[in-house]
């Protein structure tokens, strides 16, 4: 069986590596974008209907000049290109990041081809660049999506310098001022970059809270498959019995047919203590998750938080638990709380000065835990962020000694995901539990949990959904 420290630093590393393969996944520049080719197909397709429609009203219904020829020839290009694409591959085709980005930068190229031949960014149609821009902002990561970006930067600046008159009616035309003109470039450019800033920004959060979420799904999964496996041994050992005892009750009458100086008597003899030795086996096997687990798996809270604790004594921190409410209150090992409450505890640890105090209390409905260290406190520029991934510092520390998943600086030398508060936060979140962060007025970072008094009686449940 794993020492309480050694489990610990099992389930921290399932989590720092399930993190770690969601967040290359995530963030690979060769990874799937996540858009399908169809997706992409469609759009463009919905593009070249509208450019045909807007050129024969313009040529044909409006009579405006404009160089019909060649307008039709950019868009049999995009015609073309799209009609290819479906021949080539299946629609439900998943375009990687690099194929995604060059798909959007066709898209720009045979935009600024069109607008270049009518108008350039006097046409009002201009505003297309930013859709794009956009769906690159959302999916690509960030270097894709500033090539995409620049790309579509790059082609205003072209178009508004080469590019053939704005259709119009030959017998009044359109002049428009250079101000004006000015003031569309600066307009496009800023949309341009505003729209890479906050699509980009908010698609990157909901990336980096899937990644996380994805790592935690991903270690309670194997807890999960663990507590399956002692389950499976015992029903093994359950089944097993009955044939067992079977093999034992037929070698005892053999031995008794055979008769102390028979030839094979010292075999039946072993087969027989061998067969009462396997039956003792799993006869412990079959107790196991009944006798010994009854009793580990419920305790009082005051013992639960000190096995939490357990871990992380002996680097010159003293903690201290302690339960303010009269009696005991019997409560389950949930693996929600055991690893929810084990980051707080150790991060609490890893940044205070001399002590950390737990305290409990509980009433009829609910039971409070606070965590208090004599550090620095939480930095205030961060404190209203604490429970999002990656928000790993303190005000004026460095952690120094082995630390969780959201230290600045781990003991073997590299550095923290910032998911430790992340993973606490979801996993006691799963039993209803509130958590709230603030400083001491002295000095010190204070913790308060709330969770309801029946989810911690209750046997807590691990889920992979």
């Amino acid at each position: 069986m794993e020492t309480a420290p050694a489990a610990r630093a099992g389930a921290q590393s399932a989590y720092e590596s399930a993190f770690a393969q969601q967040l290359q996944l995530a963030f690979s520049n060769t990874a799937s974008s996540g858009i399908r080719l169809r997706t992409l197909v469609f759009i463009r397709s919905l593009g070249i209907v509208g450019q045909i429609v807007a050129v024969l009203i313009v040529f044909f219904g409006l009579k405006y000049q404009m160089p019909i020829g060649q307008c039709l020839a950019v868009i049999a290009v995009a015609i073309t290109f799209n009609t290819a694409l479906m021949a080539f591959y299946p629609s439900v085709h998943i375009l990687s990041q690099r194929d995604a980005a060059a798909h959007l930068a066709f898209d720009i190229c045979q935009l600024t081809a069109m607008l270049a031949l009518t108008g350039g960014i006097e046409n009002p149609f201009a505003i297309l660049y930013l859709a794009p821009v956009v769906i690159a902002a959302s999916n690509l990561p960030l270097g894709a999506t500033l090539s995409v970006a620049m790309l579509a930067f790059g082609s205003i600046s072209f178009i508004s310098i080469f590019h053939w008159p704005l259709p119009w009616d030959p017998q009044a035309p359109l002049l428009l001022p250079s101000l004006y003109v000015a003031g569309n470039w600066i307009s496009l450019s800023l949309g341009i970059g505003f729209s890479v800033i906050y699509a980009w920004r908010t698609a990157d959060e909901a990336r980096r809270m899937q990644a996380a979420l994805a790592a935690t799904q991903s270690a309670l999964s194997r807890e999960q498959r663990l507590s399956d496996l002692g389950a499976l041994a015992a029903a093994a050992a359950h089944e097993l019995g009955t044939p067992l005892g079977t093999i034992a009750i037929v070698a005892r009458e053999l031995e008794r047919d055979m008769g102390p100086s028979a030839r094979w008597i010292e075999d039946v003899r072993l087969l027989r203590s061998q067969a009462e030795r396997c039956r003792e086996i799993l006869s412990q096997l079959s107790q196991q998750d009944t006798d010994e687990d009854n009793i580990s798996k419920r305790l009082p809270l005051a013992a639960l938080l000190d096995e939490i604790a357990e871990p992380h004594r002996g680097f010159g921190i003293d903690i201290n638990v302690a339960t303010s409410t009269p009696g005991i209150l019997s409560v389950a090992r949930a693996p929600e709380v055991i690893h929810g409450l084990g980051n707080l505890v150790e991060n609490a640890v890893d940044f205070a000065n001399t002590k950390v105090d737990i305290e409990a209390r509980w009433d009829e409905g609910s039971v409070r835990i606070d965590i208090i260290d004599d550090g620095s406190g939480f930095d205030p520029e961060i404190l209203g962020r604490l429970g999002e991934p990656y928000v790993t510092s303190r005000a004026g520390t460095e952690a120094s000694r082995p630390s969780n998943l959201n230290s600045t600086t781990h003991a073997e030398g590299h550095a923290g995901l910032g998911l430790g508060f992340f993973i606490a936060k979801t996993l006691l979140e799963r039993i209803g539990a509130q958590m709230t962060f603030g400083n001491q007025p002295g000095a010190g970072a204070h913790i308060r949990l709330t969770i309801p008094r029946a989810s911690l009686e209750t046997r807590g449940r691990i889920s992979a959904e």
